[in-house]
C-alpha cells in the first residue's frame, strides 16, 4: 500500500499530462474539434429513445433522460475496460525505456474517459432544466455512486491490463463479454420494472454496472434513495479487487518488456 501511494505521488503529474495530451491530439485533426465529445453520446441517446421509446413503447419516465444517464455510465466502463487490454502493447515506446507504475497508465485512459462523462454529465443536467425533473438531496448520492464506478472500472482494469500482456485473444473475448453484459445492465430499460422482483434482485446483486445506473436513476430521476448497504459491500470487493490488481501488476511488470 506505501509503495501505491508514492507511486501515486510521484507520478500522478504524468498522469495528466498525458491525459490532456490525448484529448487535445482527439480533435487536432477534427472539423468539429471537442463537439465530438458531446454529439457521440447525444446521437446515442436519439437512437435508442427513437427505438425503445417509440418503436418499443417504452413507458419510462423522462425516457431521454432515462437512457442518457445509462449511456454516460456505460461508455465510461466499456471503452476503459476495453483498453486497457492492449493498453501495454500500445504504450510499448514508453513501458520498454523508462519504468513507470502500469497502473499509471491506467489513471491516465480513466481521466480521458472521464472527462469525457463529465462533459455527458452536463448534458443531463441540462436535460433535467428542459424537462423540468424534480430534484431533492438524494441527489447527493450520485458521488458515491461515481466514486463506486470509478472503483470498479479500476479494478477491473487492473487485472486486464495484466492478462492483456500475455492473452493475445483476450481483446476478442472482452468485447464479447461486454456486448452480453451491455443487455444485462439495463442501458435502455428498468431492470426492476422489467424483469421479476428475485431475479432483478440477484442481477443488480452480481452486475455492480447494472447496480450502479440503477442507483444514478434513482438519485437523479426519482428522488430516491439507492441500496446503501449494496453499495457499500461493492465498494469492499472493489477495493479488494483493486488491491489484488495492483500486487499483480507489481508482481509481473518486469516482465512485461520481455513478453511485448
Amino acid at each position: 500500500m506505501d509503495r501505491f501511494i508514492n507511486d501515486v505521488k510521484k507520478y500522478y503529474k504524468y498522469a495528466i499530462y498525458s491525459a490532456k495530451s490525448e484529448l487535445k491530439s482527439e480533435v487536432a485533426n477534427s472539423y468539429l474539434n471537442w463537439v465530438w465529445w458531446v454529439l457521440e453520446p447525444f446521437c446515442f441517446m436519439l437512437i435508442y429513445t427513437f427505438i425503445f421509446g417509440y418503436v418499443f413503447k417504452s413507458r419510462e419516465k423522462n425516457f431521454p433522460i432515462f437512457v442518457f444517464i445509462g449511456i454516460m455510465g456505460w461508455d465510461f466502463f466499456s471503452k476503459n475496460v476495453t483498453q486497457s487490454v492492449k493498453m501495454v502493447k500500445r504504450n510499448k515506446s514508453i513501458v520498454s525505456k523508462v519504468y513507470i507504475p502500469k497502473f499509471i497508465l491506467i489513471f491516465s485512459k480513466m481521466l480521458v474517459n472521464g472527462f469525457k462523462m463529465m462533459i455527458s454529465f452536463g448534458i443531463i443536467v441540462i436535460m433535467m432544466l428542459f424537462f423540468k425533473v424534480k430534484i431533492s438531496l438524494n441527489v447527493l448520492y450520485i458521488i458515491p455512486t461515481i466514486i463506486l464506478l470509478w472503483i470498479i472500472t479500476f479494478g477491473c482494469m487492473t487485472i486486464l491490463l495484466n492478462l492483456g500482456v500475455f492473452i493475445e485473444d483476450l481483446a476478442n473475448i472482452i468485447n464479447i463479454a461486454l456486448r452480453a453484459l451491455f443487455y444485462m445492465t439495463g442501458i435502455f430499460y428498468s431492470i426492476e420494472a422489467r424483469i421479476p422482483a428475485p431475479y432483478s434482485k440477484v442481477l443488480l446483486k452480481c452486475n455492480p454496472m447494472a447496480f450502479i445506473l440503477s442507483s444514478l436513476r434513482s438519485s437523479l430521476l426519482y428522488c430516491e434513495t439507492p441500496g446503501r448497504k449494496l453499495m457499500l459491500l461493492l465498494m469492499v470487493i472493489g477495493i479488494a479487487i483493486c488491491a489484488i490488481g495492483v500486487k499483480i501488476i507489481y508482481k509481473n511488470e518486469n516482465s512485461y518488456v520481455k513478453v511485448i
